[in-house]
């Protein structure tokens, strides 16, 4: 006997307003997804490139770097939160008080096993789709980031890096991260 789906609701931005728990959420073309706490990994690798972005951005007073969690609204139905966006001075404006009102110049995902095909898949598709300017993928566990730009039809890929390279940014010349620094001593 074949079951069938039955469909499920779709949600929107205001669907999520209405909820009343403590828990974080996404919602990916309106379907609502439970975000799971990060592991002390995920969360030592956010810091470090936090830290060194958000540095970099303000000693040339380029924009403002804000890690998750954060709401972008993207769409009515699509409200992801990126481990890290960077916003340039002049798109300030986006930022509102409970969440970014379209998309960051800048978005880095940090992959767990959890998220990861979300991150490379569906969520890749959404900020290519709503005009981010670059994407890191940061793979913990290869110790690998891989830079995406805007390409024709998609992202193309600007370069990988692993944990013994110098990270340098198309979007943002002059930024270089020596990975090494990111990567060190993380226990996996």
């Amino acid at each position: 006997m074949v079951q069938m789906e039955t469909p499920s609701k779709l949600y929107t931005y205001e669907d999520y307003l209405k909820l009343d728990d403590d828990n974080q959420y996404e919602l990916i073309e309106g379907e609502l997804l439970l975000v799971p706490a990060p592991k002390t990994v995920h969360q030592r690798i956010s810091n470090r490139l936090n830290f060194f972005i958000s540095e970099f951005a303000k000693k040339h007073d380029l924009g403002e770097v804000i890690y998750a969690p954060v709401d972008v609204v993207l769409s009515e139905t699509n409200k992801p939160q990126p481990d890290i966006i960077f916003i340039t001075k002049e798109r300030l404006n986006i930022i509102k008080e409970n969440y970014i009102d379209g998309a960051p110049d800048l978005v880095i995902e940090i992959l767990s096993p959890s998220t990861a095909s979300r991150d490379k898949v569906e969520k890749s598709r959404l900020y290519y789709a709503h005009g981010v300017k670059e994407y890191w993928i940061v793979d913990p566990y290869h110790k690998v980031v891989e830079i995406l730009t805007p390409g024709e039809k998609y992202w193309q890929i600007a370069n990988t890096y692993s944990e013994k390279e110098t990270l340098s940014s198309p979007f943002l010349p002059g930024l270089e991260i020596n990975l090494k620094d990111i990567f060190a001593g993380l226990n996996l």
